[in-house]
């Protein structure tokens, strides 16, 4: 199964209702919170890789399409995995590939009440659909 979770887009400058994530460096802001599922990542310091390594430039530098998977290992199999997996909170797991052109983050997760340590209406898969 794979269904729609969020957009997440890297910017510069503060967004209403960031906070800070020690495990990324970075502020975030809950996607679940928002109307269209948008989530805004700022990071502390700039990260710009070389424009030859396509995957991992459009990660830190393009919008993602974030999607919910039951099985993290089986969603990225044969895929080119630009980052993860990794588990950047107690809510699940994630990976980042890059597949036609964009990026696209696998999210496995393990609960679905917090985001980040930030409360979320979403109880169960759903609770997300509302």
């Amino acid at each position: 199964m794979k269904e729609f979770d969020h957009i997440g887009f890297f910017n510069t400058e503060p967004q209403e209702g960031e906070f800070w994530v020690e495990s990324l460096k970075a502020w975030v802001t809950n996607a679940r919170v928002h109307p269209w599922r948008l989530e805004y990542i700022r990071f502390d310091e700039k990260r710009d890789p070389d424009r030859s390594d396509t995957g991992r430039w459009k990660l830190w530098n393009m919008p993602h399409f974030g999607y919910r998977v039951d099985n993290l290992e089986e969603a990225i199999e044969g895929e080119e995995v630009v980052l993860g997996p990794i588990e950047p909170a107690d809510f699940g797991r994630a990976a980042f590939i890059h597949k036609d052109g964009a990026i696209i983050e696998y999210i496995e997760y393990s609960q679905l009440d917090t985001w980040f340590g930030q409360e979320t209406p979403w109880r169960s898969t759903s609770d997300s659909n509302q």
